[in-house]
C-alpha cells in the first residue's frame, strides 16, 4: 500500500473509477502527541505504575497500549494512592483536581494541551475583570470541566445555537465568550453570531480558541467529503472531534460518513455503489489504524489512496516543565 502525497484531487483521465482519497492533515496533534509522550517517558523515568486521572487522550487504542506498559487510568484523584505519580490528561484539569492530588501529596504531570491551558488563562482573566463567561462546548466533557472550574461562579455553559435563546441577563452585565477547543468550527462560530445578536456588548477572546488541529481536520474532511460516496472517520466514540468530523463530511456533501475505532468496525453493507471512498482520523488516534483501514480497502479492490493536502503542520509543544527537569537530573534529557 502507498501514499502519493503529491497527485491532485481529481482522478486523472481514464483511470479506474474507484477512487480513495485520504485527507491530510490527519491523526495525532501536537497536544496529543506531547501528552502520549509524556506517560510513555513518565513509565520509562519512574517506573510502572503510573497514574493517569481520566483518558490521557481520547482514544481505546492509546490507552489500551499505555496500560500494557503499566499506566493505571481513573477517574478520580481519590482512587490513587497516596505519595504515587499522577499524570493529568490532554483535556485539562480544574484547580480542585489540583488541590486533591496536592492533599495526597501526589507527584503530578500536567499533560494538559498548552491550547487548552490558554483558554483557563482566559478564564481566570475575564473572571478577575468581573466578566459573565459564556463557554462554548458539551456539558461533561472534560474539557469544560476543567475550564469551568477555573472560575465556577462566573461561567454558563452554552452548548449548541439554540440556547441561546433561554439567555438572559441583568442590563449592564460584562459578557464574553470561550469555547472548548475540540468544536465544530462552524457551529461555534454560528452560536457566536447569535450570542453577538442577543449580546452587542459581547467580548472575545484574544483569539478564537478552536484548535489549530481541530480547524485543519474539519477544512480537510470537507475537500475530501464533498464529492464522497463515503468517508470513514477513525476515531473512538468518546472523541469530540471526530465525531464532529463526521457531522462536517455529511454537511459537506458526502453521502455517507461513519466513524469506527480501526478497520475491524468497518461493514459491508456500507460499500454497496460506493466508488469513492475517503479516510480521515480524530486528533487522538494514532496512524497504524488508519493504515489497517487503507489496507482493508485495498483487500476489496480499491487503488491506493491519494493524499489531499489542505494544511501544513509542524507545530511541536515541550513536555511538560516537571518532567523535563526529572529527566535532565536522571541524564535523559
Amino acid at each position: 500500500m502507498s501514499i502519493d502525497l503529491g497527485t491532485p484531487t481529481l482522478l486523472p483521465p481514464g483511470e479506474a473509477e474507484r477512487a480513495v482519497l485520504l485527507a491530510a492533515p490527519r491523526g495525532y496533534c501536537a497536544g496529543v502527541d506531547r501528552a502520549v509522550i509524556t506517560v510513555e517517558k513518565a513509565l520509562d523515568l519512574y517506573g510502572a505504575p503510573v497514574y493517569v486521572r481520566k483518558q490521557i487522550v481520547h482514544n481505546k487504542h492509546v490507552v489500551r497500549t499505555l496500560e500494557e506498559r503499566g499506566a493505571i487510568f481513573v477517574e478520580e484523584i481519590e482512587e490513587i494512592p497516596e505519595g504515587a505519580t499522577v499524570v493529568f490528561s490532554a483535556h485539562g484539569v480544574s484547580p480542585m483536581v489540583h488541590a486533591e492530588a496536592a492533599e495526597r501529596s501526589l507527584k503530578t504531570i500536567d499533560a494538559t494541551c498548552p491550547l487548552v491551558t490558554k483558554v483557563h488563562h482566559e478564564a481566570r482573566r475575564f473572571a478577575n475583570d468581573g466578566y459573565r463567561i459564556l463557554l462554548i462546548g458539551h456539558e461533561g466533557h472534560e474539557e469544560v470541566e476543567g475550564t469551568a472550574g477555573e472560575a465556577p461562579d462566573h461561567i454558563t455553559l452554552v452548548e449548541t445555537p439554540a440556547d441561546v435563546d433561554d439567555l438572559e441577563f441583568p442590563e449592564g452585565t460584562k459578557l464574553s465568550w470561550l469555547s472548548q477547543t475540540t468544536l465544530s468550527v462552524d457551529e461555534t462560530m454560528e452560536t457566536v453570531r447569535r450570542l453577538r445578536e442577543k449580546f452587542p456588548q459581547l467580548e472575545d477572546p484574544p483569539s478564537d480558541d478552536i484548535c489549530y488541529a481541530t480547524q485543519n481536520r474539519q477544512v480537510a474532511v470537507k475537500e475530501i467529503g464533498k464529492d464522497a460516496d463515503l468517508v470513514i472517520v477513525v476515531g473512538s466514540a468518546n472523541s469530540s472531534n471526530s465525531v464532529r468530523l463526521v457531522e462536517v463530511a455529511l454537511e459537506a456533501g458526502a453521502k455517507a460518513s461513519y466513524r469506527v475505532d480501526d478497520a475491524s468496525e468497518i461493514e459491508d453493507a456500507w460499500f454497496e455503489g460506493v466508488t469513492t471512498v475517503s479516510v480521515t482520523s480524530g486528533a487522538s488516534v494514532p496512524e497504524d489504524l488508519v493504515e489497517g483501514v487503507l489496507g482493508l480497502l485495498a483487500d476489496r479492490g480499491y487503488p491506493d489512496a491519494r493524499a489531499v493536502q489542505t494544511a501544513e503542520e509542524s507545530l511541536i509543544f515541550s513536555l511538560p516543565p516537571e518532567l523535563r527537569r526529572d529527566l535532565k537530573a536522571a541524564g535523559k534529557a
